[in-house]
């Protein structure tokens, strides 16, 4: 497999973008989006530009702990990962499914 593998050590949106850069839209299977929870929207706008269209993208920590649900929690990144959430369930772009093994996983398949 080590001449199927291309390791990138950047910060994620630069790898992200370069990737969008050299015309790799729509080349990937799937992505998994597991990071600064204040970036998630930006990792999945570019990760739903570079999977092909019947492609997954698995987004880590949904749930976050409980703390998506809990009024009391205001930090920043429990509201990033509520705003996204939000977002996500009304995205017509990909069809969606969460799953409440661990601390939420959602699955998002691009239309």
């Amino acid at each position: 497999m080590a001449g199927r593998i291309t390791l990138r050590l950047a910060p994620a949106l630069e790898t992200l973008d370069a990737l969008i850069t050299e015309g790799r839209t729509g080349a990937f299977d799937m992505a998994f989006i597991d990071a600064d929870k204040e970036n998630y929207q930006n990792y999945f706008e570019r990760c739903l530009s570079l999977i092909r269209p019947g492609g997954l993208i698995a987004i880590d920590n949904v749930l976050w702990n409980g703390r998506v649900i809990d009024p009391t929690d205001n930090s920043v990144d429990t509201q990033a990962i509520r705003a996204f959430n939000a977002g996500l369930k009304d995205d017509d772009r990909v069809t969606v499914s969460l799953l409440s093994v661990a601390d939420g996983l959602t699955l998002a398949r691009k239309r």
